[in-house]
């Protein structure tokens, strides 16, 4: 009882840090192979082969760290440890060699009682727990964390499960299991197997049964079918968030009628699916809606080439009540008949009967689409990856295509079943706070406001740099009149190009009477300046000419602010 108290301290510890990321309470993972025969022929590629899909997947994940730490056991002869904890990301050469060397455990030998098989399990458990102190007190992250870091450890076998979980809560129950966050044991059935003695154990002794309940929160019971799908739903829920210490969302409802406090309603979320965006996978899944250049399939050629439409083939009708939305992501596409100029009329005009006769009927007889789009990386010799799409009707003259997840993206998703009706002062309590809610029969989202535009002009103003530019102040004090002539000649001019459209064109250098005529008018300035500028109106004709303006001293810095049209 005493290791019992001291996990549960440290798992409420307000402190408490398991690793730095957006998934901080995700604990290590030990796997343990029941590999005895006979039944271990039955198991064993079925195993395998869920256990190599899930290493692919989970080795290949970007963004937070999911499974920190993995070790593998098996249990056949003796106890073996396959795989010392390491990484799973970027790692799966590394895993899949170890799958292949529990592949290749034998499935002949002779046969072990149940009593041995069981003990071979609980010095595996022990094992595996005392590599995982080791390994926490040998690196940088057990010195960071320490003793709050915990292990899960989940048991493989095909015994009778509920026997299995009685002896190790006896055998394990004097043992140190402050970092041992959950033992489960999963049975693997066949279906000839389903409703045995798996279902009926032998009652327990009094005794045993007080001493068993020491561990009761800490070893669990799966029983899963013998296939690759059932087995991969079991690895896939170490993906999940493994929380439980603070629920995730608040609802606030308003306060009812009889009652100023308003109603708080507690959940916890749970994703449905892995993200595509997650799997760096050239071509991708079909993640990218957020355009139409996402969904359509890259070109070879130029930039400014068009891409070559996208083929999606049916493959399925149906039920749209059959249809769950939790298994849709992405931002969805509207999709109308094309407007395409290179098609000739009588073929437009049939592709518009052909698309209002789908969109009709799909609508009167309440219908999905299933699509499938087949996607393969230029020059890739790798087998292609397929995209699902759900297309559905609306009322207008177009269809809305939504991506829906596949088998290898689905996590698992328990779903409570609604046994009986709710409390009747709970029902009193909802009721209340929803008539305090206005009403509407239509979503109108042009109603819905997210202060987008205020946030982002402010933002901005806020990143841009000040003064890019060296700007001098005004002179304090009263100035002179010549002091503005330049800039006042220089408006003149631009304001006489605007208005009469003046075109300027580079004048030819002056004559030698002109040159003697100019040096007559004062010494020469004291840099050579460029030649003047003859302004021809549009206006008028050409022989018209508009003085140009001359230049002055000392505005160099304005040389260039004359128009040219």
């Amino acid at each position: 009882m005493d290791s019992r108290k001291r996990a549960a301290a440290s798992s409420n510890s307000p402190s408490l840090v398991f690793w730095s990321s957006s998934f901080p309470r995700q604990p290590a993972r030990v796997l343990i192979v029941e590999a005895l025969p006979p039944r271990w022929s039955e198991t064993r590629t079925v195993l395998c082969d869920a256990l190599d899909n899930f290493l692919s997947l989970a080795s290949s994940l970007d963004g937070p760290c999911r499974i920190p730490l993995l070790s593998l056991y098996a249990v056949s002869r003796q106890r073996e440890c396959l795989l010392p904890f390491v990484q799973v990301r970027g790692n799966f050469a590394r895993l899949h060699s170890c799958v292949e060397e529990l592949r290749s455990i034998p499935s002949e030998g002779c046969i072990r009682g149940a009593a041995a098989g069981a003990d071979l399990l609980r010095q595996a458990v022990l094992d595996s727990l005392q590599q995982f102190k080791q390994y926490i007190r040998h690196t940088s992250a057990g010195s960071q964390a320490g003793s709050n870091i915990s292990v899960e450890v989940t048991l493989v076998t095909s015994q009778p499960g509920r026997s299995i979980v009685h002896q190790l809560e006896m055998g394990l129950k004097d043992a140190d299991l402050v970092s041992l966050k959950r033992l489960l044991v999963v049975q693997i059935y066949s279906t000839g197997d389903w409703g045995q003695d798996a279902l009926s154990p032998e009652p327990a002794a009094p005794s045993e049964t007080e001493d068993s309940l020491m561990l009761g929160t800490e070893v669990d019971l799966q029983q899963v079918e013998n296939t690759v799908f059932a087995i991969e739903t079991v690895f896939k829920a170490w993906l999940q968030e493994q929380g439980g210490d603070r629920e995730h969302l608040h609802l606030l409802l308003p306060s009812p009628i009889d009652n100023l406090i308003p109603v708080c309603v507690k959940c916890d979320m749970q994703e449905r699916m892995i993200s595509p965006a997650l799997i760096p996978l050239t071509p991708n899944l079909g993640v990218k809606t957020e355009s139409i250049r996402d969904f359509l399939p890259g070109t070879k050629g130029s930039a400014n080439q068009s891409p070559a439409p996208q083929t999606l083939k049916v493959i399925k009708v149906l039920r749209a009540d059959g249809v769950c939305e939790s298994v849709l992501y992405g931002l969805p596409l509207v999709i109308r008949p094309t407007t395409c100029w290179q098609l000739d009329w009588d073929e437009m005009e049939n592709n518009q009967n052909l698309f209002h006769a789908l969109c009709h009927t799909l609508r009167s007889r309440d219908l999905f689409l299933l699509l499938q789009a087949q996607k393969s990386a230029a020059g890739a010799s790798g087998p292609c990856v397929y995209s699902h799409y759900i297309l559905q009707p609306s009322p207008s003259l177009s269809l809305l295509l939504k991506p829906v997840v596949s088998r290898e993206l689905l996590l698992p998703c328990s779903q409570l079943v609604l046994a009986q009706d709710p409390a009747h002062h709970a029902m009193q309590t909802i009721q209340s706070c929803l008539t305090q809610l206005d009403e509407e029969f239509v979503l109108n989202p042009l109603s819905l406001s997210s202060n987008l535009y205020q946030h982002l002009r402010s933002r901005g103003l806020l990143s841009q740099p000040r003064y890019p530019y060296r700007i001098h102040p005004p002179q304090e004090g009263p100035k002179s009149t010549g002091s503005r002539q330049p800039r006042q000649l220089q408006n003149y001019s631009r304001q006489l190009g605007m208005n009469n459209k003046v075109r300027a064109t580079v004048a030819p250098l002056p004559s030698s009477s002109a040159a003697s005529s100019s040096s007559s008018l004062g010494p020469p300035p004291s840099k050579a300046s460029r030649p003047a500028l003859n302004f021809l109106s549009s206006s008028s004709s050409g022989s018209s000419r508009a003085p140009a303006p001359t230049r002055q001293e000392g505005n160099d810095d304005d040389d260039n602010s004359v128009l040219i049209q």
